[in-house]
């Protein structure tokens, strides 16, 4: 066969696999398998293709085919830092995220208190708390650093945790405005807060698409990097009076040991500990089923993957679903052409290859992510991730350095301070 034939008939099967791969094809869009629909037209941030139902991929010639074994409703794959979408499947679902929810919590308040600051939990910082709640084990008038907390929130998914930060943010109602309005800065359109942890509360949603738009936002700041990424710590435990010894009368206060849920960093349960991962959140409610959302560096390639409610009954089929769509990312890297774009914050502005404004070509190679290490409002400010690019959101102009930091040593991280 000639090498001109042969050519040729490479490029009619990537045609074919391109055509294919945008139909509805997994097993919640079979007609009768009981399995709830997707809308038929979804919101189009990020690009006309993320709005439609179904598998959305352009593979080129040469380009690995998708996993067979994928049953989330909704998942994505993205490059964290040039912000291309390989790959989504009903994108813009929107389903209840479960705790995958605190990633906006986390990136909307983390930014308002130091980590050093100490907070003695009253009663009413724990009210309200939903039944059956995951929990790091708060006590009342005990306590607590803002470092303490955070471990509690990001370890152990502690809604607990995130009612007394809530507590100090001036309570639940404002926090859940913070978060809606940091999630309408960010684009992220589809997500209606309710409770700023997660809990199921009827017309709580998000999506694939939104839920990595805040684990990107988030991963620009240095501490949500860290706690996002730590598999062990310990947490303060309760005070307790000696009832022996010479210390008898005296108090003491012991600490206990608290390990990441995130199995694809902890490497527990039967889930293998994924190679590079350095975070992000997982999540469990009834309505929500099991969510999650990746990130993961390979070769100098960072990837970010959120998978939704995936149905096969495979045991812990939200990671291992993860970690394929990472694997396929990996090898898809320069082999697709993207079906969308994670967009930049609303209001931003900028100039140069790449930038937001910067025409259509642009736009559409905008490499953009939200950050800030600091500041008071959890807002931040809108960051290029392309070279010498800067961005002007509110007051402030800033540039980001091109490669997004990542821990490290991902998946091995602890914390004793």
């Amino acid at each position: 066969m000639s090498a001109t034939r042969k050519a040729a008939l490479l490029l009619a099967s990537a045609t074919l696999l391109t055509v294919s791969a945008t139909a509805p094809a997994l097993a919640d869009d079979k007609p009768g398998d009981g399995q709830p629909k997707p809308p038929s037209s979804m919101s189009t941030v990020g690009g006309a293709r993320l709005g439609e139902p179904g598998t959305q991929v352009r593979l080129k010639p040469g380009a690995p085919v998708l996993p067979k074994e994928l049953s989330g409703r909704s998942w994505m794959v993205s490059d964290a830092e040039t912000g291309e979408v390989y790959a989504a499947h009903n994108a813009h679902w929107r389903l209840p995220p479960a705790s995958t929810l605190k990633m906006l919590f986390a990136d909307t308040v983390l930014p308002k208190f130091p980590k050093s600051q100490k907070h003695k939990v009253a009663l009413s910082d724990l009210a309200g708390i939903g039944a059956g709640s995951s929990m790091v084990g708060i006590k009342e008038n005990e306590t607590y650093t803002v470092h303490d907390l955070w471990l509690g929130v990001f370890l152990r998914s502690g809604n607990d945790a995130v009612h007394v930060l809530s507590a100090m943010n001036d309570g639940v109602k404002q926090t859940v405005e913070d978060m809606q309005k940091h999630a309408e800065d960010l684009q992220a359109l589809d997500t209606h807060v309710v409770s700023p942890d997660g809990y199921d509360e009827k017309g709580q949603v998000s999506s694939a698409y939104d839920l990595t738009l805040f684990a990107r936002s988030g991963l620009q700041k240095k501490d949500f990097r860290e706690y996002c990424s730590t598999a062990t710590a310990e947490f303060p435990g309760e005070t307790k009076k000696i009832t022996k010894g010479k210390d008898k009368g005296r108090t003491k206060r012991e600490s206990f040991g608290i390990q990441n849920t995130n199995r694809l960093l902890t490497g527990l349960d039967g889930v293998e500990a994924y190679k590079g991962i350095a975070g992000v959140k997982n999540g469990s409610t009834t309505n929500a089923g099991n969510t999650f959302t990746g990130v993961a560096e390979r070769n100098g390639k960072v990837l970010l993957v959120t998978v939704m409610n995936p149905s096969s009954g495979e045991p812990h089929a939200v990671y291992k679903e993860t970690a394929r769509l990472l694997d396929w990312g990996f090898k898809a890297a320069g082999k697709v052409e993207p079906v969308g774009q994670l967009v930049a914050p609303k209001g931003a502005t900028g100039s140069g290859k790449g930038a937001p404004g910067g025409g259509a070509k642009g736009n559409a190679a905008a490499k953009m992510a939200h950050a800030s290490d600091g500041g008071s409002n959890g807002m931040g400010v809108a960051l290029a991730v392309t070279g010498g690019v800067v961005l002007v959101l509110g007051a402030g102009a800033f540039v980001l350095r091109r490669r997004m930091p990542l821990p490290g040593q991902s998946g091995r991280g602890s914390s004793r301070d």
